[in-house]
């Protein structure tokens, strides 16, 4: 008859222990584990190669490790992901960009060529799971074969009929006779900066890219220079629709002595050539009037950077 006695004193010690436990816990409640919520956005923590490294025979993908999970389709209005938040160049070619929670992995579809300087740039916009956003960007420079070039060209672009700064423009510099060019987009301002790349001449694009390709097309605005990159280099482009026709002259009216005002059809920005003269006759009697240079053609629509 022992038995249920001490069964019974067990039970009451276990239950006296659980009230113990519970008492303790409710007095010492706290923060939940892992603290709280972050709210400063993913930032890199490393990058395969590094900026500023020379690499020779450099092969398979550059990786850029966040410290943090990014978003694997980041909200753009563009669309396209990941990959419109990176600009691998120069590159012939497709950029092949893929996710690896908390890495980007970056591959072009040549490869890496031997004896180049490449740019990785990475544009704002990069997510994390709690949609903090970057709002700035970076840029891995490193090279497959001598040291990094010192050289730095930058500029602003326009929109000439708009006359207004070009945002998100892509510029396309390629060193003149190659035609592979190195990548980057304008910023809030129009400004744009290509630091790290090899002297020389080089052809440089602005597009107003509409369909986010980044690549010239049909209609889209645009403009190009050729400009000389020794030790820095700036260039000044003014973007617009380029008309295959070219402008055509639709009416002409004396405003003074051996002096033509043209009103051409087009907007676009007016270059004539140097030398060049226009021949004026009288429609009643075919009689040339001489020939009167061209300086004194002023054209209605306005004249457009190293226009008359």
């Amino acid at each position: 008859m022992a038995r249920p006695a001490a069964s019974a004193g067990r039970q009451a010690q276990v239950a006296g222990l659980l009230l113990s436990a519970l008492a303790f816990g409710c007095a010492n409640q706290g923060a939940p584990p892992g603290g709280p919520p972050r709210t400063t956005p993913a930032a890199i923590l490393s990058t395969v190669p590094e900026s500023g490294a020379v690499v020779p025979d450099f092969r398979g993908k550059a990786v850029i490790q966040f410290d943090e999970v990014i978003d694997e389709a980041p909200g753009s209005s563009g669309g396209g992901g990941l990959a419109q938040k990176i600009v691998l160049s120069p590159v012939a070619g497709d950029v092949k960009v893929s996710w690896h929670r908390s890495a980007i992995h970056v591959q072009p579809e040549e490869g890496f060529k031997p004896n180049r300087v490449y740019h990785l740039e990475v544009l704002p916009g990069i997510a994390d799971l709690r949609r903090n956003v970057t709002k700035s960007g970076t840029t891995i420079v490193f090279s497959t074969g001598g040291p990094l070039p010192q050289a730095e060209l930058s500029g602003t672009a326009l929109l000439w009929v708009e006359q207004r700064t070009l945002t998100q423009g892509v510029i396309r510099a390629a060193p003149l006779p190659d035609t592979v060019p190195y990548v980057t987009l304008t910023d809030s301002a129009g400004n744009f900066r290509l630091r790290e790349i090899p002297p020389g001449r080089y052809r440089v694009w602005v597009v107003q890219d509409q369909n986010n390709n980044r690549r010239q097309d049909r209609r889209e605005p645009f403009d190009t220079v050729t400009v000389a990159v020794d030790s820095t280099a700036s260039a000044m482009l003014w973007a617009f629709v380029h008309d295959s026709a070219g402008p055509r002259i639709r009416a002409v009216e004396a405003v003074a002595a051996h002096q033509l005002l043209a009103a051409a059809r087009s907007g676009a920005p007016a270059r004539h050539g140097r030398g060049a003269r226009v021949r004026a006759a009288r429609l009643d009697t075919r009689r040339r009037t001489g020939a009167v240079p061209a300086g004194a053609v002023r054209l209605a629509a306005g004249a457009g950077p190293g226009g008359g």
